[in-house]
């Protein structure tokens, strides 16, 4: 499978930054992912991954770490991270910029540790790629955590991106799927990848959907436009 991320990632930090990463959704949204947004350092970062990184505790998981920027912001702090994600490119990356930890796989497919501590930050929950996906991908990510352990997510409601009437609601396609699932295509270089789900999950369907987990969620900050902070821990009752 082609590492397109990896690919751009290592050419930004190399020096041959011609081009941005170019995105085909299924919501007919063509835009582009800015190589140095990829770099960026704590200034730099949303209101919503600084206070996530501020709220970090323990032993950390970083899932689908990329350049490896919270990592290493984490990890200057004197925490022990671990950055893991499943594109090549992207680790060697990291590693190159002094990030310590690695692990090269799928977040479903890694069980061998358990933190204080798990980011999904940058829509990871995304992850999940669908909603009916959403219990398995949760289930999993809470057997990752210690006893008091933290998931720390950020996700945005996209119902704005449908077309609004004028009592305030929103034509959303009644095709059987959930608004917040897309289905993405990335190209850098005239290489483009194989498609993938991607899920934009509202806060009350998340909420709601680690309360039948048996997770707590809690929101903890709103973002400037639809997107929002939370932290999931197992309830009392829970595992």
């Amino acid at each position: 499978m082609a590492d397109i991320l990896g690919k751009a990632l290592v050419d930004y930090h190399h020096g041959n930054y011609s081009e941005d990463i170019k995105t085909y959704s299924s919501l007919d949204e063509d835009d582009i992912i800015p190589l140095p947004y990829l770099f960026r350092n704590f200034d730099e970062m949303p209101k919503l991954e600084q206070k996530a990184l501020e709220l970090a505790h323990g032993k950390v998981l970083d899932i689908g770490c990329g350049a490896g920027n919270h990592t290493l912001y984490l990890q200057n702090k004197g925490f022990k991270v671990i950055a893991l994600d499943n594109s090549p490119g992207a680790l060697s990356i990291c590693k190159e910029r002094g990030v310590k930890s690695l692990v090269n796989t799928a977040i479903l497919d890694y069980d061998k540790e358990r933190f204080d501590t798990l980011l999904l930050l940058m829509n990871g929950i995304g992850l999940a790629g669908t909603l009916d996906r959403l219990d398995d991908f949760l289930q999993h990510l809470a057997l990752l955590l210690r006893p008091n352990g933290q998931i720390l997510l950020d996700s945005s409601d996209i119902i704005y991106m449908f077309e609004a009437d004028d009592d305030g609601g929103y034509w959303v396609p009644n095709d059987g799927r959930y608004y917040g699932e897309v289905t993405f295509t990335m190209e850098y270089k005239g290489e483009k990848g194989e498609p993938f789900d991607w899920l934009y999950v509202d806060f009350n369907t998340l909420q709601n959907a680690c309360a039948a987990n048996s997770l707590d969620c809690e929101l903890v900050l709103l973002g400037e436009h639809f997107d929002y902070l939370a932290k999931v821990t197992k309830n009392d009752t829970s595992f």
